[in-house]
């Protein structure tokens, strides 16, 4: 009877946190999917001519950089490259 309870409460929260997991991942997929495209755009639209920055070259680093940081990587990237400093 113990063993029965013991595993449906571990049931419960093997749930729990494969529920959360599931959840937070779909939003850093969200967010590094939103910095890719941004970075293509800003790429093929030339954005950077208008701020006096050069194209941002897509390479391995910057694609690594705006996946794990999203919008916040390509704001990085941006201001990196207005810098003078390229990846």
């Amino acid at each position: 009877m113990i063993e029965t309870i013991i595993l449906i409460v571990l049931m419960i929260v093997v749930a729990a946190v494969l529920y959360y997991l599931v959840k937070e991942g779909m939003k850093l997929v969200i967010n590094a999917a939103a910095g890719l495209v941004i970075l293509y755009l800003i790429n093929f639209f030339d954005l950077m001519s208008y701020i006096g920055g050069t194209a941002i070259p897509i390479n391995w680093a910057s694609v690594i950089i705006c996946a794990l940081g999203g919008v916040v990587g390509v704001v990085l990237l941006v201001i990196l490259d207005l810098v003078g400093i390229t990846v």
